[in-house]
This record gives structure tokens, sequence and C-alpha cells, in this order.
């Protein structure tokens, strides 16, 4: 009954095993057919589809998103910590890290003040237009510049004494850098007091330089050796490089324009007039445009301003066009601010005083002028920006035999010491190339 019971046993077990192999070779033909299938498939038309760990390795090494085929990379954004108040960029300069594309990217960053601010930068992924916010710290980092080290130093006895009276500098940022000194003076005893002074600005920049105060009962006139030049020597030497010509004003006196034209003056500029506290018509202005013009003498005109303020400038210019009444000229008007000195007790920053510049062209071209920005090579290159002496002509003051200014000018005035048949004096002397 034993042996039976074992025998039964070990003939389920074989029908078993003959069962599974059967089962398995089935099995076997069958992926082997379905294998085949997917081969015959896949060589008439792609995949649609791909596993999640090759899609992975695709996500590595896909190229930035395009508006057609959005990246399945996570999306990366990234910009500058800190950017320099006042810095023109667009956010695509700003962007450090972009791998998706950027719709607003030529936009223009706000670099109007310091201080942390935010962008919002639109893209696309997904097929869709999405945004993302990034911040960023405007910074100044510029110390102020110092235009006047103490020119002349001297301070008359026995009154109040501000250094701010004897030097001058600006701030790229700050409307008010604060002035301070070491050292001791006292203004009611004559003697030599030597300083160090130190200018702040809002941002914690500072820039310091020593100077000697001297108090005296007088205050000495310098010596004028200044050599003169008479014109002619002047159009001989500088003749070949344009024509030469003058800029006067009232200090001239009365002007005998046949014998300045005889002597070789090609073109004038006049001084219209100047503005401190209210514009000032020059008392020899129409005398001189109405002699100029009649000795058949090419000219222009310009304007002095101390003006601070858009307004200032809008009025000023108005008053130009008012008083020119149409009249046509043969050069640009030009804008004369030069009170660099004391530059800081106009309050403005050097940005500001450049807008005051393009609003004052703006202004003038609205009544059918152009005009030109007059300045010294010092300030054309501390004060005035690219953009100033791009927007038109540049009419450069470097009292040299031979200017090293690297920028671009029409106008040389190469000279305040000239002589002139017809004007009693000193005389500018000028080459417009």
């Amino acid at each position: 009954m034993k042996n039976k019971i074992i025998a039964a046993i070990l003939s389920v077990f074989c029908m078993s095993l003959i069962s599974c192999e059967k089962t398995s070779s089935i099995s076997d033909n069958k992926s082997k057919a379905e294998i085949s299938s997917i081969r015959e498939k896949s060589s008439e038309q792609p995949l649609t589809s791909a596993p999640a760990a090759a899609s992975a390795v695709t996500s590595a090494v896909s190229e930035p998103a395009t508006e057609s085929q959005p990246s399945t990379k996570p999306v990366k954004l990234s910009g500058s910590k800190t950017v320099p108040v006042y810095e023109e960029l667009t956010i695509n300069e700003f962007l450090t890290e972009a791998n998706i594309v950027v719709l607003n990217g030529s936009d223009p960053l706000d670099t109007s003040e310091t201080g942390e601010k935010s962008v919002t930068i639109k893209y696309s992924a997904g097929g869709k237009e999405q945004e993302q916010t990034l911040t960023y710290v405007v910074e100044d980092t510029e110390a102020p510049i110092i235009l006047n080290s103490g020119w002349n130093p001297y301070h008359r006895v026995g009154e109040d004494f501000d250094l701010n009276d004897y030097v001058g500098f600006a701030d790229n940022y700050d409307s008010a850098p604060v002035l301070t000194y070491d050292g001791y003076i006292d203004p009611g005893t004559i003697g030599d007091y030597p300083l160090t002074a130190h200018v702040s600005d809002s941002s914690g920049n500072i820039s310091d330089w020593d100077l000697t105060i001297s108090v005296v009962s007088s205050v000495p006139s310098p010596p004028d050796d200044r050599e003169r030049m008479d014109f002619s020597d002047f159009a001989y030497i500088y003749g070949a490089l344009g024509r030469p010509g003058i800029d006067v004003s009232t200090w001239q006196g009365n002007i005998d324009w046949s014998a300045v034209r005889d002597a070789g003056c090609e073109f004038a500029i006049i001084r219209m007039g100047y503005s401190y506290d209210s514009i000032v018509m020059d008392d020899c202005f129409y005398a001189n445009i109405e002699g100029a013009r009649a000795a058949g003498i090419d000219l222009s005109v310009y304007f002095y301003t101390t003006a601070n303020s858009e307004d200032e400038i809008r009025e000023q210019a108005k008053w130009i066009a008012d008083n020119l009444n149409g009249a046509e000229l043969d050069l640009p008007v030009g804008f004369d601010w030069e009170e660099f000195g004391s530059f800081q007790k106009y309050g403005m920053n050097i940005k500001q005083i450049n807008d005051l510049y393009a609003v004052f062209n703006d202004e003038m071209a609205k009544y059918g002028y152009d005009t030109m920005l007059y300045s010294s090579k010092n300030f054309l290159n501390n004060i005035w920006n690219d953009h100033s002496k791009s927007i038109s002509p540049v009419w450069l003051a470097h009292y040299v035999e031979d200017t090293d200014y690297e920028g671009d000018y029409f106008i040389w005035q190469q000279s305040s010491c000239g002589r002139i048949p017809g004007i009693y004096g000193d005389v500018d002397m000028n080459i417009i190339y």
C-alpha cells in the first residue's frame, strides 16, 4: 500500500514537469513572435514613446527649449546678484544662466536707484508662456570725483569759512555728497592751515585729498603770464586742420567786424545770454550778430547756463528760440555749463547734468535748431557721458599746442589769448574741422 502511494506521487510529479516544459516552450515561442512583430512594426514607423530611463538620458543631453520643441529639463534661470546703478542692461545681459527661451530678454533692467529690486522673466516652456521672478541688488561703488582740489585757496581774514567755497566735487549717483575735513583753521588769524578733505556719498564711498588754505589780508590776483598769439599766426599754424574763427561776448566790447573778416576770420560764435538766477541777454549780442552777418562771417550763438532743473532748461531753450525768431544759423547752438569749481552747490549728480543737456538738445530740435556741447577736455572725460557726446557735436576747449583729447569733436577752442584786428584785448580762437 505504501509503495502504491509513492508511485502515485511520482506519477503526478512527472506529469507536472512535462506540463511546465510545454508551457515554457509555448511562452518562448510566443515571446519570440511578439518581438519579431514589434521589430517589423518599428521598421515601418518610429516609436512614439520611450521607457522612463531613456527619457532621463534624453533630457540630460537635449538642446535648450524652443517654442516648437519644449525642453524636458528643469527650468534654470539665474542673474547677476549685483549690478551698478544707472548701468544700461537688458534682461538678457543680466541673466547668467537660462536654459529656456526668454521672451522679454530685450527689455531694459531697472537700475534707476540703489537697493534690492526684482524682475519678472517671461519664458516659454512646455509649450506655454510662464514667468519667474529674480531678485538683484543695484549698488553704487564709485567714489565722488574731485573737480576742484583747491585752485584758489586764499581766504580773506575775518570772514566766515566754508570749505565748499574752495573745492568742487561730484558723485555719479548722490546729488548731495557730504564734505568734511580734518585739521584746524582759524579764519580770524593770518596763516597757512593744512587740511585733509573727505567727500562721502550716500553709499559710503569716500574720496580724500590734502590741501592748504591760506588766510590772508587780501586775496592775491594770479599773474597773467599767458603768451598771446596773433590771429594770422594762429590761422597759419592751424589752418591746415580747418577753418579759423573766434567766439565772443560782451567782454570783447565793440567789435569792428569788417576788420575781423579781413584778418581771415571765417566764423564767429556769439554769446547770446547767460543765466544765474534769471536769464540775461548779452549786452553786445544784437550788435555782434548784426555786424558779423553784415561782414559775411558764418555765425552761431551759445548760451551760458547754470540750470539745475529740466524746467529751467526748457525755459532757456524757449528764450533762445524766441529771440532768434527763426534766424538761420551756420553752426549749432552752443550749450555752455561750466560751474564745476563748485558743482556740489547745484544739487545734482553726474547723470542729472547729462540729462539736462539731453533735454536742451531735444527742446532746441523742436524749434528747428541743432546743438553742440561746449566743454574742456577735463570735464568731457569726467562729467559728460558717452550719450551726451554722441547726440550732438562737441566743441572742445583745450589750451595746448596739440590736443590729445581722444573723443570726437568738430570745433577746437585752442586759445583764449588771441589777438585780432577789430577787437581790443584777448579773444578765443577756434578751428572748425
